[in-house]
């Protein structure tokens, strides 16, 4: 192991532990939304008080201490802890470029360190536009997962690449697929709590006002889809691009555009899932819960691509080094 992959994987551990703390914060901060929407249902507004002659006043409400700051402060810390994990997270990265003298994603692991820097890295640009710092949990915990699994199980020293990888349409094909993963994994995240808050409106249909109440501090239903669907718009976007990029980069490997190769396929079909999810919402009137569950549907196939057909189906891109 190189120096430079040394310092790599010390800013990885590093950064993974700062996220292991930024989720602890991201969760307390969902325990209080839950704590503080008990509170605000079990406490009427103004109370009435009968007085000695039958009549009614009303009295001054009970006063308690404000729910939203406490609540601010775990969300603001998680969140600058989640950008500090980026920033290691980064470096590791970057790190182990530099000490490969290439492109950071030859191997699964490499792949791994990419995708996940992209993820977390859209989510931080994301709130300069909509604060989507809820999704806090979902991003860290993800990150966590992959990074573990990755560096455990996925680990290979610097090796050179083989000759179909050097390309710099290869280099265009991971960039935009990494970054349609980062706006496919954020609409996920979406569309699932576009169906946690479908489940608490039917709960308080029920009058169960304690289901689900973590959601009262969540953006409503209609609003979620909307989000989800704009994000999946966009990632939909590169991963059309990373189709056709992928398509000449494999004509410049193997002299031909497409070759029904496993990984070929399973990138067309998560094309045609987004593709029908964007259609069925757009001229369909796709709406709610049917929405979210296609959306979701649909990244499932992404973490298939990524988790098991790299993996366990043999082809031409079997250059993971496992």
């Amino acid at each position: 192991m190189t120096e430079l992959e040394t310092y790599s994987t010390i800013a990885l551990y590093s950064g993974m532990i700062v996220y292991a703390i930024a989720f602890v914060f991201y969760v307390v901060d969902l325990a209080n939304r839950s704590g503080d929407a008990e509170l605000a249902a079990a406490s009427p507004a103004a109370g009435v008080k009968a007085a000695a002659g039958g009549t009614t006043t009303l009295t001054k409400p009970r006063q308690k201490a404000p729910a939203a700051a406490p609540r601010s402060r775990w969300l603001r810390a998680g969140f600058a802890l989640t950008v500090l994990g980026f920033a290691l997270h980064l470096v590791a990265t970057v790190l182990r470029g530099i000490a490969a003298d290439r492109v950071p994603w030859a191997n699964m692991y490499e792949f791994a360190l990419t995708a996940t820097v992209a993820v977390v890295g859209i989510f931080l640009i994301v709130q300069f536009f909509v604060d989507l710092r809820f999704l806090g949990t979902l991003v860290t915990g993800l990150t966590l997962v992959f990074l573990g699994v990755a560096k455990v199980n996925y680990y290979v020293e610097i090796v050179p690449l083989v000759p179909a990888l050097d390309s710099y349409w290869l280099v265009i094909h991971i960039i935009v697929a990494v970054l349609a993963v980062g706006f496919f994994t954020l609409s996920f995240g979406l569309s699932i709590l576009q169906l946690l808050q479908a489940r608490r409106a039917s709960y308080l249909k029920a009058g169960q006002t304690n289901s689900l109440a973590f959601m009262g501090g969540f953006p409503n239903q209609v609003r979620l889809e909307d989000l989800a669907y704009r994000l999946a718009i966009i990632g939909f976007a590169f991963w059309t691009f990373t189709l056709i990029a992928g398509s000449i980069w494999a004509e410049a490997a193997w002299s031909r555009y497409w070759g029904w190769d496993v990984k070929e396929v399973w990138t067309f079909i998560i094309w045609v899932l987004y593709a029908g999810f964007i259609h069925a919402r757009a001229t369909r009137g796709w709406r709610g819960t049917r929405s979210a569950w296609l959306n979701i549907v649909s990244y499932a196939a992404v973490i298939f691509n990524f988790s098991v057909v790299n993996v366990f189906f043999k082809g031409l891109h079997a250059y993971s080094g496992l």
